[in-house]
């Protein structure tokens, strides 16, 4: 069954969330924020392992690095988009406008956990890969072995955010859901390299996160989101300029 995969995975982050919230109201206030710093520990080092897998390859077995360049037009040119749109400020308000309706005003944090756990749960090579494979083939393996994961993740993003994170789930179906169900038009445009430079910027995202968890500071994330996919501009552009493809 085509979908079966995301299907699976918005469950499992539900179930993930429920589990969690019933833990934070069993735990005393002082848990929350070593329980938010192991969070973003662990969220760091998913991004630092994305990244250098990315970025990092070995040459005559000497570590050398690759797409630094791209990496860095990327996060410039997203960023200039990001914030001309706003995204991060939308997100915001989309949270906020969902926590007047679900939410009570002690949930401070809500909207926190809407845009944290959004952003993980999407990006990501397993998001991109999984949903093709699913829309492809119908095998949803891939995302069986994301779903595990993300409701994982869910059970302490909830111990930590709240009841936010149960709206991530409406943009996980959206995102990884539209994917698998455009797979048979996007597929052919979608190379393993290309594939691989997204997931690796991505990462880099995924490595703010976890700052932003671990530091309770405000790295604009979700402006920066337009990044992941400038490398197909640039995938397209090196057709015809070949120093664009050598980034």
């Amino acid at each position: 069954m085509i979908g079966l995969g995301t299907i699976i995975n918005v469950g499992t982050v539900l179930a993930g969330t429920t589990i969690g919230l019933l833990l934070k109201n069993g735990l005393p206030q002082r848990f929350e924020r070593t329980i938010l710093q192991a969070l973003g520990l662990c969220t760091f080092f998913i991004g630092i392992g994305g990244a250098v897998s990315g970025l990092v390859t070995i040459e005559n077995g000497a570590l050398a690095t690759q797409h630094t360049m791209l990496l860095v037009l990327c996060l410039m040119l997203g960023a200039l988009i990001g914030e001309g749109i706003d995204i991060e400020a939308r997100l915001d308000r989309l949270g906020e406008a969902c926590k007047r309706k679900l939410s009570d005003e002690g949930d401070s944090r809500f909207v926190e956990g809407f845009v944290t756990a959004s952003l993980l749960f999407c990006v990501g090579a397993m998001a991109i890969v999984g949903a093709l494979e699913d829309g492809l083939s119908g095998d949803p393996s891939i995302l069986i072995a994301k779903a595990i994961l993300d409701g994982i993740a869910a059970i302490v993003f909830a111990a930590s955010l709240g009841k936010g994170v149960y709206l991530s789930a409406v943009t996980l179906a959206i995102y990884q859901g539209g994917i698998t169900l455009l797979a048979g038009a996007i597929r052919p445009w979608l190379s393993d390299a290309l594939i691989s430079q997204i997931s690796c910027i991505g990462s880099v995202l995924i490595f703010g996160l976890g700052f932003n968890l671990m530091f309770d500071k405000k790295v604009k994330v979700g402006n920066l989101l337009p990044a992941m996919f400038l490398p197909i501009l640039f995938y397209f552009l090196g057709r015809f300029i070949p120093a664009v493809g050598a980034l």
